[in-house]
């Protein structure tokens, strides 16, 4: 029997779509080429923009970090400037993808548990020659939702193009991404819309996306070359994850019989406000303060008692069926708890119930 994910993805995921991937598509076919075609425009609606509103969806074989990669490597000429508004390590990741393909970038750096400050971010825009900006929506560091309708107004203001990496709230959290003002909004196949690892995907404004042709140092990870392929032919440029692909398919289906984004939300809510009260109760402290918490991960500190072992805790309860997430943060001893996936109030209940007993098992 699976193991419930309580992670902030790969995420537990339904059986319909795991059995999804038991047919073989030829990556040539009509039937797949169509299922691309649509997979494409729904993805777009889930963004609140359409191909008739210019805007592109651009789907991108691997993992999310590479959809991120894409877009830095393939939108911002060596002659550009970036402005990162860090406050995690996912903004930190994408300083480094900047440093390895020589892009000029300045990180405007915030702590772990702050929330960027629009002041100190306009005032670095108004100083510098900044052509793009770029900053994660829900850092899963921690958990912490940034204001990314606020920061989209600064980058309108200013004039530059606004990347968004929303890996862990696309699909779980509303996004106008056109009033936004959004050029490229990154995320992938196996956060909140319930798909299996193996592809990324991008929201793109057309104009913008026009503007990259011949800008890539990569092969692989060129965004325009890879829009065009798809907009040519409907084809991948290179072998296309199909089994991803069919699942991803299935999942968007449940997502849409769930009521969209917003029907997810509320599940996700659910789940967090009953992990939330059932944590306090067990006397677990949370590492951020509510009005900056998204309902996507949360996060705890390890209790201050000398019979907490993270590594037991951990393996306690992996053996009892529950998978919970190590701490990322480079100031404070925590873990993470992920509300989103295939998991109801019911699991959540099941996990607390769990971890009552290590914790009363470990005598702490």
């Amino acid at each position: 029997m699976d193991k419930l994910l309580f992670t902030p993805g790969p995420l537990t995921t339904s059986l319909t779509v795991k059995e999804a991937m038991l047919y073989d598509y030829g990556s040539r076919d009509d039937l797949f080429i169509h299922l691309i075609k649509d997979i494409r425009y729904t993805l777009l609606s889930l963004g609140n923009v359409s191909k008739e509103k210019g805007y592109e969806a651009v789907i991108m074989q691997g993992s999310g970090t590479f959809g991120v990669e894409s877009v830095i490597s393939s939108a911002i000429p060596k002659t550009g400037n970036l402005l990162i508004v860090i406050n995690g390590a996912y903004g930190e990741r994408i300083a480094k993808i900047a440093s390895i393909h020589k892009i000029p970038f300045t990180s405007l750096v915030f702590a772990e548990d702050e929330i960027p400050d629009l002041e100190k971010t306009e005032q670095l825009l108004m100083s510098g020659n900044f052509t793009h900006m770029v900053i994660v929506h829900c850092e899963t560091t921690t958990g912490i939702l940034n204001p990314i309708e606020s920061f989209g107004v600064l980058s309108k203001k200013y004039g530059v193009h606004y990347i968004v990496d929303s890996m862990s709230a696309f699909g779980a959290i509303p996004v106008e991404v056109d009033s936004c003002n959004i050029d490229f909004l990154i995320s992938s196949s196996n956060k909140c819309i319930e798909g299996v690892p193996g592809f990324s995907f991008i929201l793109a404004k057309k104009e913008t996306l026009i503007s990259c042709k011949g800008l890539a140092d990569t092969l692989v990870l060129d965004l325009f070359a890879q829009w065009q392929g798809l907009e040519t032919d409907g084809q991948f440029r290179f072998t296309p994850p199909i089994h991803s692909l069919l699942a991803f398919k299935q999942a968007l289906k449940e997502l849409a019989d769930e009521g969209g984004v917003e029907g997810r939300a509320i599940r996700y809510h659910a789940n967090f406000t009953m992990l939330k009260e059932g944590m306090a109760k067990l006397g677990f402290t949370e590492y951020l303060s509510e009005e900056k918490q998204a309902y996507i991960i949360t996060t705890y500190y390890y209790p201050e008692n000398i019979a907490f072992d993270f590594k037991i805790f951990y393996q306690e309860l992996n053996q009892r069926g529950y998978v919970i997430y190590p701490g990322k943060l480079s100031k404070a001893s925590c873990f993470r708890i992920g509300n989103i996936g295939r998991i109801f109030t019911d699991d959540v209940l099941n996990l607390l119930n769990a971890i009552k007993e290590v914790k009363t098992e470990m005598g702490f």
